[in-house]
């Protein structure tokens, strides 16, 4: 048996082509939405996400308001900018990408953001309206993640959905989302201190890997036919590469083609869905602003 390998870049196109249709009616009532994207130093990964970011902003017909601020940036200097944004009219959304230099408080930077203009999904009101089950900016990677079952047709209700990572970007809120209602899912939630984590991984009908270790999960910590998303995404040395390094998930993706029945490459897998649904929280944010 070889796993099906879902397209995450192809299914994104799709998500992105509705998001640019969405903003090409707002722009025809004078709206153009507008996401202020902020970094805060030069580290070569956050430069390329945040260059990947607003091309697709541009694609889709958005403002990509491109802030790029030295390292030596003050925290307070940084909400000053946050509090401007917040109160600019023009703005829609705002993201500033992680990780922050050591010096400035993700916690205190992400609080900060009017929780209506939080594109990430990451503010305390939207990740406690998350975890109510009231409306609420969803997170973009598990956003995309619940994105790609549904268009795989991928069962939830019912089966035994396995997260291995707890972060608060990924893990734990996806394990309450696939809890709700609507997706059905009975959840487990692991970590690297999950003790005998093999013996959960092996019970899961979906599996996702999001705990940011290379290869982490090997084949025979995969039950035959299930559906395995692998969210990592990891930096390992390759000499044969003119950057010197080659992306690789959480899983051991070829050894895992052969027992699962789904599976996300890395990349062009969940990466491309975390950015198409940011686009969408973009314009869904113009278009509640446009509402009030």
């Amino acid at each position: 048996m070889a796993a099906a390998i879902i397209d995450g870049a192809a299914i994104a196109q799709e998500v992105r082509a509705e998001a640019a249709r969405r903003t090409a009616q707002l722009a025809a009532q004078g709206i153009t939405p507008c996401l202020a994207v902020v970094l805060v130093g030069t580290d070569p990964a956050s430069i390329s996400y945040v260059t990947g970011k607003e091309k697709a902003l541009a694609e889709a017909g958005m403002i990509g308001r491109d802030i790029r601020l030295p390292a030596h940036t003050t925290q307070q200097e940084l909400l000053e900018l946050i509090a401007s944004l917040n109160d600019d009219a023009s703005v829609h959304g705002i993201l500033v990408q992680l990780p922050l230099p050591q010096h400035i408080s993700a916690d205190a930077v992400i609080s900060a953001i009017r929780p209506d203009k939080d594109a990430d999904g990451f503010h305390p009101i939207n990740a406690g309206n998350l975890l109510l089950g009231r409306p609420a900016y969803l997170p973009c990677t598990p956003h995309g993640v619940l994105h790609l079952l549904k268009r795989m047709q991928i069962e939830t209700n019912g089966r035994h959905a396995v997260i291995v990572g707890r972060s608060n970007i990924v893990g734990k809120p996806l394990a309450v989302l696939l809890a709700r209602r609507e997706y059905n899912a009975t959840v487990t939630l692991c970590h690297t201190g999950t003790r005998g984590l093999a013996s959960y991984t092996r019970q899961a009908d979906i599996l996702i890997a999001a705990a940011g270790k290379p290869h982490m999960i090997t084949a025979d910590m995969i039950r035959p036919g299930a559906a395995v998303i692998d969210v990592g995404v990891n930096r390992i040395p390759d000499p044969s590469k003119k950057s010197g390094f080659r992306l690789c998930g959480d899983v051991d993706f070829e050894a895992a083609c052969g027992v699962a029945s789904y599976i996300t490459p890395v990349p062009k897998g969940v990466g491309p869905m975390t950015i198409a649904m940011l686009l969408q929280n973009t314009v869904q944010a113009a278009e509640q602003a446009q509402n009030r």
